[in-house]
């Protein structure tokens, strides 16, 4: 049986999380996809450590992902935004201001996730569908009249104008609307990216139980074991089994 590849794939899991090497800060990347979890170690957060893992530069699928901005500068993909964390963004507008807006676009979102999860074909129809869409933009026409309006920039002043938290939240639904809403019309496309953050979750385990790695190399050692061990407990094997596997020269991934 031909083993998936992530650039076969076409849906996509990406996160990164800060790990401590050396008493410095470095980012674990994870890119996940069907039974594939893969690992990596850089000094960089942002696009430099894209590139150079060089996996996203050649993906042409879905990613999934929390909106960092050095994901949405690769516009050869299409892009879905986790939808646990926009309510948990959403929920903090909700309690700062009490935007109605707000709490109508978290009660819309959570009420597509829980349709489309009952739905035999996980997603909308396109009926459906574009009576949700029409409905998304109702309530962010109506926020837009409910936020007020941004200060002008002061003459002479360089950079942008501060905008709210709130501002800023309506401006991603609004720019972001078919990442957002993805979920809904793709049946392979996750209403959330719980599945890179499982697989980087023992990480930060580690790192809490055992501290910081001393050694750059060692780090990049444990990146390398704990995509082997997760990606053969995706394909439903044990550890132990996979270890032993290894070990005697058995495993071709």
């Amino acid at each position: 049986m031909r083993v998936l590849k992530i650039p076969d794939a076409n849906c996509m899991h990406s996160d990164e999380t800060s790990c401590r090497v050396d008493k410095k800060n470095h980012w674990i990347h994870v890119y996940s996809a069907g039974d594939i979890t893969l690992n990596y170690l850089h000094q960089k957060r942002g696009k430099e450590a894209i590139e150079s893992i060089d996996i996203l530069p050649h993906y042409g699928g879905v990613v999934v992902h929390d909106c960092w901005a050095s994901y949405l500068s690769y516009d050869h993909c299409s892009h879905a935004l986790c939808g646990s964390h926009l309510l948990r963004e959403l929920i903090f507008i909700v309690a700062a201001h009490d935007y109605r807006w707000a709490k109508n676009l978290k009660r819309l979102l959570k009420a597509a996730c829980k349709s489309v999860s009952k739905n035999p074909e996980k997603c909308f129809d396109e009926k459906t569908y574009a009576k949700l869409q029409a409905c998304y933009r109702r309530i962010l026409v109506s926020g837009a009249k409910q936020l007020p309006p941004i200060p002008e920039k002061t003459i002479g002043r360089r950079g942008k104008v501060a905008k709210s938290d709130a501002h800023n939240l309506w401006e991603r639904f609004d720019k972001y609307e078919t990442a957002v809403l993805l979920f809904a019309k793709l049946a392979h496309v996750p209403f959330t990216n719980n599945r890179a953050e499982r697989d980087l979750r023992m990480g930060k385990v580690k790192q809490k139980v055992s501290g910081c790695f001393r050694v750059e190399k060692y780090a990049h050692v444990y990146c390398r074991i704990s995509s082997y061990l997760q990606t053969m407990q995706n394909k439903g094997i044990n550890p132990l089994v996979a270890v032993s596997m290894a070990l005697a020269g058995e495993c071709d991934l």
